[in-house]
């Protein structure tokens, strides 16, 4: 059942439109009228807190300083980890024709750090006139690759604090990870921090709630392991159910009308059109 006030959340800005993770992105976001910019962060060799889906730069979006070229064989060895925020920004991330995306607009762009993101979106809300935004980040860390491609748990998650209490903006932020450790250090640190426990293949939902522990604010699986008993299963459990990564026409509609809160995807126009489409047919 169609639910009011569908939280639509544009991942990576909106990735199908603009460079992912990038502040063109992001603005072209708000002006889709998104409610969360869905967004990924890694750390720099000097403890800056950057906006990166991988912890290195991706080939099929970076090019290296230069205009060197990055191969799949070469791209791990541009590792944001091992680098200063100052080298990061050699890097365009926004010029790359993106071979999943061919509508995706191209223009130079860098990776930004994280409070460049909620500077430039917060005056640009305000200018606008625009209703708050909400932020959803997630914390791209993997235990195993700790102190390779980031910090181990304990700095990771503080570093990402440190730059949300220095805005003024942490109700309106969602702290996001697959990893089961992160999740529990953050809530640790700061209980009234909202998290969202991100799901790829695990359908026991149950079993993976036992595992975190402790029940998030949003259960966040992949999309197509949503059906009416997830959506039940959360609703008694006082989750909201906010899948990830929907795209396509028909499955926007399907899922939507199970009754989930909210939506991510690359093209949150498409998911908005769709979503006051089914508001009006409802009636």
């Amino acid at each position: 059942m169609l639910v009011d006030n569908l939280d639509i959340q544009g991942h990576r800005g909106c990735r199908g439109l603009m460079p992912e993770n990038t502040i063109p992105g992001f603005i072209r976001a708000l002006e889709t009228g998104v409610n969360t910019l869905e967004m990924d962060v890694g750390i720099t060799k000097d403890s800056q807190v950057v906006v990166s889906h991988d912890p290195f730069f991706h080939h099929h979006i970076a090019t290296a300083p230069n205009g060197k070229e990055i191969t799949e064989e070469t791209m791990l060895s541009h590792n944001i980890y091992q680098l200063n925020y100052e080298e990061v920004t050699k890097y365009d991330v926004g010029l790359k024709k993106h071979p999943n995306f061919p509508i995706q607009r191209k223009i130079p762009a860098i990776k930004p750090k994280l409070s460049m993101v909620f500077d430039t979106v917060e005056s640009y809300i305000k200018d606008s006139q625009l209703k708050p935004v909400q932020y959803s980040i997630e914390l791209k860390r993997k235990g195993k690759y700790d102190h390779e491609f980031h910090p181990d748990g304990q700095e990771f998650s503080q570093l990402v604090i440190d730059v949300l209490e220095s805005f003024d903006i942490k109700d309106r932020v969602i702290l996001q990870c697959f990893d089961v450790e992160t999740l529990q250090i953050i809530r640790k640190k700061r209980p009234e921090i909202r998290l969202a426990y991100l799901i790829e293949e695990e359908k026991d939902f149950a079993a993976n709630i036992q595992k975190l522990g402790f029940v998030p604010e949003i259960y966040s699986p992949a999309f197509k392991l949503v059906d009416e008993t997830l959506v039940t299963y959360c609703n008694d459990k006082g989750m909201q159910l906010i899948p990830w990564t929907v795209n396509e026409v028909t499955d926007l509609e399907r899922i939507m009308q199970l009754g989930v809160h909210g939506i991510i995807s690359d093209y949150p126009d498409r998911a908005l059109e769709i979503y006051e489409g089914l508001l009006l047919s409802k009636g």
